[in-house]
């Protein structure tokens, strides 16, 4: 922990609801969103989520990958028709 972590931690709780205003209001100037507890299940829902987005990039690279194959294929082929 740095040295000036631990002079933001409140010695009690009253001074640390304080705090905590406090740092809500200096997320909201800073564009931060409040950070809003969720529950088991949409934490799962929102892996899933990511996992569904990535392998869709996956695909779509894949696809790239496998048209490239097939013009270095057929480049392969004319090259090997000539000689």
């Amino acid at each position: 922990m740095s040295p000036d972590r631990k002079h933001e931690r409140p010695p009690d709780g009253k001074k640390a609801a304080a705090g905590d205003r406090e740092t809500d209001a200096a997320q909201v100037k800073s564009g931060r969103k409040p950070w809003v507890k969720k529950t088991p299940v949409e934490v799962v829902l929102e892996q899933i989520a990511k996992q569904e987005e990535r392998v869709a990039g996956m695909r779509e690279e894949l696809k790239k990958e496998e048209r490239e194959l097939q013009k270095l294929q057929q480049a392969k082929k004319v090259l090997e028709a000539t000689q």
